[in-house]
């Protein structure tokens, strides 16, 4: 089979499409004919040698990816036989060989997925998806709510921006180009607003139109996350899911105590520590996709062997909605 393997951390040109030998199942594992996998900004935050997390990095060397969907085609010892030449989607963890035509999993970690399922679609939705359930579950918008969605033409905001619109809230999506603010648009946002914009603040306020913002739904941070934090109205809340930016939000209890504000934090021990866990999450984000509740969009899928643009484009934010790598 072929696959991208790294030998060294470090930038976009780490990453090498090589062929190696066909991976084999052990006892209770599947291997998956990959259609579609998942590349995440963790991905390009793990292959530079950074860890990203409270997760240690991943020996070397290493085939990235976390996420994937296919066809079962080989099972393990002690498998049950149901799952062959089921369509499937996983989420394999940290580093753990995605970016590949074949890849080995837990059964364990398996959803079944139905004939009409999009491969993609699920890979979007076994990661980025319950990502943006466990924000949904702490957010608990409501109509009437006046939500502001950084970074909302990417993989978790378009979802975040699609959910708000659905309970009836009003929501302003933040995006950084034209082609991206139609996209945030499209999606139903009741304004959509060019954060690279030196004017994008005046811009929000205007939207408003006298009304004041309830929720702001950050994984920005940086420079935008901050001011999105100082536009949040008295008694609003703010849920961060990250810091893509690479800086997070400075939060003091000055902030909090002068507008009677509430802070929240979406993932990480919070989100592992969930009731029904993670597979939990996975399970609510892919009935979603399966009734239309959500409906996540698609970056044009990248061939395997470019993903090292896949990664550059990725960091250059010159993407919109989930990226996919089809081998």
């Amino acid at each position: 089979m072929h696959a991208i393997r790294q030998y060294e951390f470090g930038p976009v040109e780490t990453l090498r499409h090589e062929e190696m030998k066909d991976p084999r199942p052990e006892a209770g594992q599947v291997r998956i004919a990959v259609a579609a996998a998942g590349v995440h900004l963790l991905d390009t935050v793990i292959r530079s040698g950074r860890s990203g997390g409270p997760f240690p990095l991943p020996e070397l060397p290493m085939t990235p990816g976390r996420e994937v969907a296919g066809v079962v085609d080989e099972l393990g010892e002690g498998v049950d036989e149901h799952w062959l030449d089921k369509r499937v989607v996983a989420h394999l963890g940290q580093a753990s060989g995605g970016y590949a035509e074949l890849a080995v999993v837990q059964a364990a970690s398996l959803h079944e997925l139905p004939a009409e399922a999009d491969f993609a679609a699920a890979v979007a939705m076994i990661g980025t998806g319950r990502t943006t359930m466990g924000v949904l579950d702490v957010a608990a918008l409501s109509a009437d709510d006046v939500v502001l969605v950084p970074a909302a033409a990417g993989g978790v905001g378009n979802l975040l921006v699609q959910d708000a619109r659905r309970v009836g809230a009003t929501v302003i999506g933040l995006a950084g180009g034209q082609a991206k603010i139609e996209l945030v648009r499209s999606l139903g946002a009741d304004a959509a607003v060019d954060y690279t914009e030196e004017n994008w603040p005046e811009e929000v306020r205007a939207a408003l139109d006298g009304r004041e913002l309830s929720v702001v739904l950050d994984g920005v941070g940086g420079s935008v996350g901050q001011t999105a934090l100082e536009l949040l109205g008295i008694g609003g809340r703010v849920i961060t899911f990250g810091w893509s930016s690479g800086e997070p939000i400075r939060i003091t209890t000055e902030i909090l105590y002068s507008r009677g504000l509430t802070a929240s934090v979406a993932v990480g021990p919070r989100i592992l520590r969930r009731p029904g866990g993670l597979r939990g999450l996975e399970t609510e984000s892919l009935a979603a996709l399966a009734t239309g509740r959500l409906s996540p969009r698609i970056h044009p899928p990248y061939p395997l062997a470019e993903a090292a643009a896949a990664h550059a484009a990725l960091e250059d934010r010159a993407t919109t909605g989930k990226v996919v790598l089809a081998p």
